[in-house]
């Protein structure tokens, strides 16, 4: 189980390019719908929309996908 994260933390994650980095800008605990896609989420295995650093673009992610950074 990846650690609590919360909002305002440095996370990486990967994408097709490669990986990138950006900010945690909200923490999810049930089920939503993100940019046309359906995520799960829960208490237990939460997931996070996140804001790129590079590109200013948001995206969600459940939390086993992220890396918190050293800030």
């Amino acid at each position: 189980m990846t650690k609590d994260l919360s909002k305002g933390d440095r996370v990486s994650w990967g994408t097709s390019q490669g990986r990138t980095q950006g900010t945690v800008k909200e923490k999810r605990t049930k089920d939503f719908t993100f940019s046309g896609q359906d995520f799960t989420a829960s208490s237990d295995e939460p997931a996070y929309i996140v804001e790129s650093e590079k590109t200013g673009a948001e995206a969600a992610h459940q939390g086993s996908a992220l890396r918190k950074l050293k800030s």
